[in-house]
């Protein structure tokens, strides 16, 4: 059975001088998750939050599920400082050099979920081996970076490749777009197995937040 969609809306595109204010208007729609995306100026090029990031948001109260994506050159450096602070998922790329299943066991001993991520340009072929290790795969619909993207359609037949996978081995980890998702190319994703969807700019500038969440909760 698919699993039901969910909606992750990406602190980056919130107000960075209230960021808890923005967690919070999420968390008042009723959603569950928030989406943390961490950028190192290295592996991308941008800078975006650290681990007292997701510290100061507990503080503040935020018991949202926070989907932490390491968007970094050594995400294994980092993993016990985020479990730390507080995430609940922790994602790491495939792309940079490092053991990539050790790092997934040791987020799980932390008692995180696991998430393995690929950029556009990256066949699914790369995280095939790690799919029974994983809670969740990660496709990047836009070269990440910076929010604001373009999607990118030219990736869906790869997004159907590892839902075909995850079919026929019977796994069950979800898998998550993030890039350019908006109302429009969000059945799109759906279709080809996508059920979790970041939404950054597309849910912080929507008029109507409420209408947003819901359209995505019916797909």
């Amino acid at each position: 059975m698919p699993h039901p969609p969910i909606l992750a809306p990406s602190l980056l595109a919130g107000d960075h001088a209230h960021l808890a204010d923005s967690a919070g208007n999420v968390a008042q729609l009723g959603l569950a998750w928030l989406h943390l995306d961490i950028m190192d100026g290295h592996f991308v090029p941008n800078l975006s939050f650290g681990p007292e990031t997701l510290a100061a948001l507990r503080r503040a109260g935020s018991t949202l599920f926070f989907d932490t994506h390491l968007m970094l050159s050594e995400p294994q450096r980092y993993i016990d400082a985020f479990a730390k602070a507080g995430a609940n998922q922790i994602t790491i790329h495939i792309e940079p050099a490092y053991d990539h299943a050790e790092t997934l066991r040791r987020i799980g001993a932390l008692d995180c979920k696991k998430g393995i991520a690929l950029n556009p340009g990256t066949p699914a072929s790369t995280i095939e081996a790690l799919l029974p290790l994983v809670d969740l795969v990660l496709v990047m619909t836009v070269q990440p970076g910076f929010g604001g993207q373009s999607f990118r359609a030219e990736v869906m037949p790869k997004l159907a490749q590892i839902d075909a996978w995850r079919q026929t081995r019977g796994l069950n980890f979800r898998i998550e777009v993030d890039g350019g998702i908006d109302l429009a190319n969000a059945p799109q994703c759906r279709a080809a197995g996508g059920d979790t969807f970041v939404a950054g700019t597309s849910f912080f500038k929507a008029s109507d937040k409420p209408a947003f969440a819901a359209a995505i909760a019916k797909l």
